[in-house]
């Protein structure tokens, strides 16, 4: 069994003082690989990995061995929890590992995973001393890269059809295939109702900007009619996800036909939705939820990038600042931020609402220091006073955290005068809105959207 902290397998190494390995850079040979053992820690670990301007890629813990080799790692990241050190829940893979091939370094409980110094040495030591890494993940490369890798897998002929959703992860995967096969790519927006308050125009006028080929498709009524009663948070996933695909292959086929798909997926949405082995947090509608007989293939660019990549490569791309600072929207929009039975009435009521709290966030300056806020409707009701008169309505959450990627977060402590001005103006200016509350919760514990 592994030791409960911190371990160095150092094949054909020294320990921690650790002197570089003589070993000829390999531009083919891999970054590192981590063994996601059940650590709250390990997409946060993956980021501070790729901070090093090394390559970092997360595996589950029982990923065949052959699996592993084909990515011909430098070096394997054991990330574990408490669960994989004791109990029914204990992992053991020391027997599998090719010791005396590859450095192995074993953490639990996200030691050094943190930003501080020790933790930032243990990792420069292990990647550059240890495994004999070299600092090459730049993003002004893997722009060269991508724009190679698309022309070489879109045939000269073919047709791309993109969902577009004025978000950054979308934005950057169009903008990047557009430089490639020009007016060859469609960008199909789907208003399927759950988008925030005037949104579908805004969305409209910044693609005008970029010269993008959009077509504006309203769904609006078969989404709402498809989740009419659905409750579950991972069956509306779902079938969102389903949806849009078909909505995506009738607009396909009046472009002609195509034969690709291209989605904004990231790595975190692989992650969470249980794509690269691990546990399924929630299934992202572009990932957990497509349709197993969907017609197109699947081009998804930036798939191995992490959000803060995708933002950095924004600029790279000639987009514009305020689009890349957009605070993230889940694809499945309102649906989402809406928990219990959806109604239009009650999505209209959780526009307003937000509205009001995001033009507050505006006002105050406190827009672009924050990664994102957004209210959410719970179907709770309580009891409260209008005047004279008792009211029964609904209750809205305020969130508001800080983050780098998504991956971890921490909720935002917002001056008290904006709080209660918020939340004033909501209980007065919207209907049917009868109590505020303050979401406080981390990530981990919680996820950044509710569902």
């Amino acid at each position: 069994m592994f030791m409960s902290y911190l371990t160095f397998y150092l094949m054909n190494t020294e320990v921690p003082g650790v002197r570089p390995q003589t070993v000829k850079h390999d531009e083919n040979s891999g970054g590192i690989v981590i063994l996601d053992l059940g650590s709250q820690y390990t997409q946060l670990l993956a980021r501070r990995i790729r901070e090093l301007e090394v390559y970092s890629e997360i595996l589950p813990w029982n990923a065949d061995m052959r699996e592993i080799m084909k990515k011909n790692p430098r070096g394997v990241i054991l990330s574990g929890g408490s669960r994989s050190t004791t109990g029914p829940d204990a992992t053991n893979i020391d027997e599998s590992m090719p010791r005396g091939k590859i450095p192995v370094l074993d953490i639990r409980y996200g030691m050094e995973a943190d930003a501080t110094e020790q933790g930032r040495e243990i990792l420069s030591n292990f990647l550059f001393g240890a495994c004999g890494c070299e600092p090459n993940w730049k993003l002004d490369d893997w722009v060269n890269r991508s724009l190679k890798s698309i022309k070489e897998t879109v045939g000269p002929d073919e047709q791309v059809i993109c969902g577009i959703s004025g978000g950054v992860d979308s934005t950057v995967s169009a903008t990047l295939v557009s430089k490639v096969i020009g007016d060859r790519l469609g960008c199909i927006f789907v208003d399927h109702g759950f988008m925030r308050k005037d949104e579908p125009r805004q969305v409209a006028d910044a693609y005008r900007e970029l010269n993008l080929r959009v077509t504006h498709v309203d769904a609006s009524e078969r989404f709402l009619e498809a989740i009419k009663g659905v409750t579950n948070p991972e069956k509306k996933r779902k079938i969102i996800g389903e949806l849009f695909v078909r909505v995506f292959e009738e607009e396909a086929r009046k472009f002609g036909g195509a034969k690709w798909l291209l989605q904004g997926t990231i790595y975190p949405d692989v992650i969470e939705s249980g794509q690269a082995g691990g546990d399924v947090i929630k299934s992202h509608h572009n990932v957990g939820g497509l349709p197993e007989d969907m017609k197109m293939s699947l081009l998804e660019p930036i798939r191995e990038l992490l959000k803060d990549e995708v933002r950095r490569i924004g600029p790279l791309l000639g987009i514009p600042e305020d689009l890349l600072k957009r605070h993230p929207f889940p694809g499945p929009g309102l649906a989402v931020r809406c928990l219990g039975e959806i109604t239009r009435e009650r999505l209209d009521t959780l526009r307003d609402a937000d509205s009001i709290f995001i033009s507050e966030i505006k006002d105050a300056g406190l827009y672009d220091e924050i990664w994102q806020a957004f209210c959410v409707l719970l179907p709770v009701r309580s009891v409260g006073m209008a005047g004279d008169a008792r009211t029964y309505d609904e209750t809205v959450v305020l969130r508001a955290v800080a983050s780098r990627d998504a991956m971890t977060a921490e909720s935002v402590c917002l001056p008290w005068g904006l709080v209660d001005k918020v939340t004033k103006r909501i209980c007065s200016e919207v209907p049917k809105v009868g109590r505020v509350v303050m979401d406080v919760t981390g990530k981990p514990p919680g996820t950044i959207e509710w569902e």
